[in-house]
């Protein structure tokens, strides 16, 4: 029956709220029976299989068909993006040709919730063949796959949040988050950094917020600094022109003291500026961040504090200063 010739009833939204309960509850124990696997049975295989996929000299291909194909495919993008060459290779095409895309120096990571699928068997015999390392990802102890893998990582059997137990739920999940924990490990065992991270993302907010401040702050001329014991209308004046809601007070070495702020101008506003130095008026504890500091790090500490300029420093030495609308900029808020 098509989906559309059900009947339809009315929306009872509290039955709609706690079928998602259910669902979260259901998942949620899927997940813990995964974590308790891996502090039992699945730890050996786990980690050898880290160690396997850590010595290839080519690329992890991934396979799968159905759901366990598109959780495959996004477990396939996960590892490319975090350091670890993958591709998703479909056993039916790999059985009509992409087999020549898998090289004696890859390694296979195959997921099948049973371990029979048929599609998969073409892909599986194939790795045999050429002794290419096979890891499967499966539920079924003794299926087919299972048998034929190098290493196995036996998922555990809990319900699906289907209230039918049909529709692949809990399943999927647990080889999501199977998934997920071999590309962290893997990720950590590499040592890939925020650095990596930014080589393998250039684009969009996840590439900016992955850019160092040092990259952005102003520096130079662009640098809004006056000495200790600067009159304040001088210090005003550099507020107005530089542009940055902010001064950078620093001492004869020329290592910061303290910052005044378009705020701290308009507390003060009530006094004769003419006849005070920056010394009575600035605040002598600025917000500051070392030059690697992340673009995204910046924003958080910008936010926590309610400032709009970080002093960008080193050895209490101010370097430059970014500012929210450098942020804005780049597009990492």
């Amino acid at each position: 029956m098509h989906a559309r010739s059900l009947d339809k009833k009315p929306l009872d939204r509290q039955a709609s709220i706690e079928s998602a309960l259910r669902t979260v509850t259901t998942e949620q124990a899927g997940i813990a029976a995964l974590a308790e696997a891996l502090e039992n049975g699945l730890a050996a295989p786990f980690a050898q299989a880290v160690e396997t996929i850590s010595k290839i000299e080519g690329r992890l291909i991934v396979t799968g068909v159905g759901k366990s194909g598109h959780i495959g495919s996004k477990i396939a993008a996960t590892l490319a993006s975090t350091g670890t060459p993958a591709f998703f290779v479909h056993p039916v095409e790999a059985n009509h040709g992409d087999l020549g895309m898998i090289a004696r120096d890859d390694a296979i990571v195959a997921i099948s919730w049973s371990g029979e699928s048929k599609e998969m068997m073409g892909i599986v015999a194939y790795s045999r063949r050429f002794s290419i390392p096979l890891i499967a990802i499966t539920s079924g102890e003794t299926s087919a796959l299972a048998r034929a893998a190098d290493v196995v990582l036996l998922l555990p059997r809990t319900p699906e949040a289907c209230p039918h137990g049909l529709a692949p739920t809990t399943s999927t999940l647990l080889q999501l988050v199977i998934g997920d924990a071999l590309a962290i490990a893997l990720l950590e065992a590499r040592g890939f950094t925020p650095d990596h991270f930014r080589t393998f993302h250039p684009g969009g907010q996840l590439g900016a917020n992955l850019t160092m401040v040092s990259e952005i702050m102003r520096v130079g001329e662009q640098m809004p600094l006056a000495s200790l014991g600067t009159k304040m209308p001088e210090a005003v004046m550099t507020l107005s022109q530089k542009k940055v809601g902010c001064v950078l007070i620093v001492d004869a070495n020329g290592e910061l003291a303290g910052i005044i702020t378009d705020g701290d101008v308009a507390r003060n506003l009530h006094r004769n500026l003419a006849d005070v130095i920056v010394d009575e008026v600035m605040t002598r504890t600025p917000k500051t961040v070392d030059p690697q500091t992340l673009a995204g790090t910046a924003i958080a500490l910008l936010n926590e504090h309610n400032v709009g300029a970080l002093v960008v420093t080193r050895n209490n030495m101010p370097l430059g200063v970014v500012h929210f609308h450098d942020l804005l900029r780049i597009g990492a808020a």
